[in-house]
This record gives C-alpha cells, sequence and structure tokens, in this order.
C-alpha cells in the first residue's frame, strides 16, 4: 500500500510498528484513518518478513475512538439532518476494521501509551498481549454521549472482559484506569509509561522469533472456539495440527528437544 498519511510504520527486523500518527485529535480515527488501517491489517498475513506487530499511539494519547467532528467525517456540532438509514450504514466500516484485526494471524502487541477511549478499547484489547502505561485513562464512552456500543464493540468486549465489569464501564461512563484494566485482567503488562515500547518491543521480538505459522493457527482456533460449538473447534484443531504438522519450525522444534537445545524458528 501507499505511505500512510495517519499512521507512521517502523520496522525493527521482523517486528513492524503500527503508530497512530494524528496526535492533534487524540490519535482519533477519522475515515482515512480507519481505511489506511484495515488496508494494512488485511495485508500483513501476506508478508512472512513481518512475525509480530506492535500497534500505539503518538503524543499522550493512545486512541480516542472515532472522530466525530465534522472535519473527521462526524456530525457532532453539525446542523445536517442524519437519517436512521446513514446511522445504521456508519457503523458497517469500523466493523469490518475490527473484524480484520481480529482475524489477523500475526501476533500483535498493543502497547497503550496513554488514553484510550471508544472503540480504542477494541484496539487495546484485540491485540494478543496489551501493554499499559500505570495512570493512563481508559474511558468507555458511549453512554456519556447517549449513544450505544458500537463498532463491533457489543460482539467483541463480552468475550474479553468480565461480565460485570463491562457493565461498571458501559453503564456508568467513569474514568477508569490501567490499573483497573489490568485488575480485571484484561492487561498483560502494566509498567510505568516510560517503559512502555520498551516492554511491547521485547514482548514482539520474542513473538517474532517464535514458530510464526503456530502461533498463527492458535490465535485462529482460541478466537474461533468463542463462537463455535464443540464439533467444530475439535475438527478445527484437528486439521490445525495436520497443517502444522510439516512445516520447518514443527520439525525443528521436535529437533530441538531431542538435541536438548533452544529452538531456532524461522516462521516457515
Amino acid at each position: 500500500m501507499p505511505e500512510p498519511e495517519t499512521l507512521r510504520l517502523e520496522r525493527d527486523d521482523a517486528v513492524l510498528w503500527i503508530r497512530l500518527a494524528r496526535p492533534e485529535a487524540r490519535n482519533a480515527i477519522d475515515p482515512t484513518m480507519r481505511g489506511e488501517l484495515r488496508s494494512l491489517l488485511a495485508e500483513i498475513d501476506a508478508d512472512p518478513t513481518v512475525r509480530s506487530v506492535v500497534i500505539t499511539g503518538s503524543g499522550t494519547d493512545f486512541c480516542t475512538g472515532a472522530d466525530l467532528t465534522p472535519a473527521g467525517g462526524g456530525d457532532a456540532a453539525s446542523q445536517r439532518p442524519v437519517s436512521v438509514l446513514d446511522y445504521r450504514r456508519a457503523v458497517v466500516p469500523y466493523q469490518e476494521l475490527f473484524r480484520t484485526y481480529w482475524e489477523l494471524e500475526t501476533p500483535v502487541v498493543s502497547a497503550v501509551n496513554g488514553t484510550t477511549a471508544g472503540a480504542g478499547w477494541m484496539l487495546a484489547l484485540l491485540a494478543d498481549l496489551v501493554v499499559a502505561a500505570a495512570g493512563a485513562r481508559w474511558i468507555h464512552v458511549f453512554a456519556r454521549r447517549g449513544m450505544v456500543p458500537h463498532a463491533g464493540d457489543p460482539f467483541f468486549l463480552p468475550r474479553l472482559l468480565p461480565f460485570h465489569r463491562l457493565n461498571e464501564a458501559a453503564l456508568l461512563g467513569e474514568t477508569l484506569t490501567s490499573e483497573t484494566i489490568h485488575a480485571w485482567g484484561a492487561v498483560n503488562r502494566l509498567v510505568p509509561a516510560a517503559e512502555v515500547e520498551a516492554t511491547a518491543a521485547e514482548l514482539a521480538h520474542r513473538l517474532a522469533e517464535g514458530p510464526t505459522r503456530s502461533l498463527g493457527l492458535t490465535k485462529r482456533l482460541y478466537r474461533r472456539s468463542l463462537v463455535s460449538d464443540m464439533a467444530t473447534a475439535f475438527g478445527e484443531e484437528a486439521t490445525a495440527t495436520a497443517l502444522i504438522s510439516q512445516t520447518a519450525d514443527r520439525l525443528e522444534g521436535v529437533r530441538s528437544l531431542l538435541e536438548g537445545r533452544r529452538p531456532d524458528f524461522t516462521g516457515t
């Protein structure tokens, strides 16, 4: 894809850093960012040189959700009439973005460097590992704006957060912190703000050094199990086991065990 306008991409060996680059808008997602992010995520699995991803924000915010200002494609502060049908259609591009993100097989670490609000919760929590800055604010903002959760939130978040805790966030709309989200079991590493990127980089490199195809199929199995019955899950497990059986990394894993050494995975 062409160089994006709203994202800054950085490569660190096999790790791809995706940095939301609208700090003047607190990294709110406008239509351009939404399209660029979805296109990029859709391409990552086809690039064998990318073996893990880090998503983070620029400036002092992670992501404050969709940009509701007129300049960002929203109708806030606008007097133009908006029909019910317009609103039904408006959520679809965000649903497609987060479905693409959810189905990504390449491992992802989210580096939550600052405030996370609205759809930013999905950008943070749909990652495989979550690193969050201590004291960073998390605001489930929909009720504050008289909205219902959308952008895929009603599907994803009940699968990622304890039910009554999610109700607390969504119905009360209180400002929470990374410490609270960590206590709820949804943050893997709670660190000082100055250590967020270094911690995310360490985890991303560990993932990038792993058996890439095995990790991707592991992600697929776990995520699909959240919406499938036992028979389907067992069938997919058997298929994944067969698919991985002849990969170079599977053979290296067995060989290294027999030889008493650490495996040297290549992602193939």
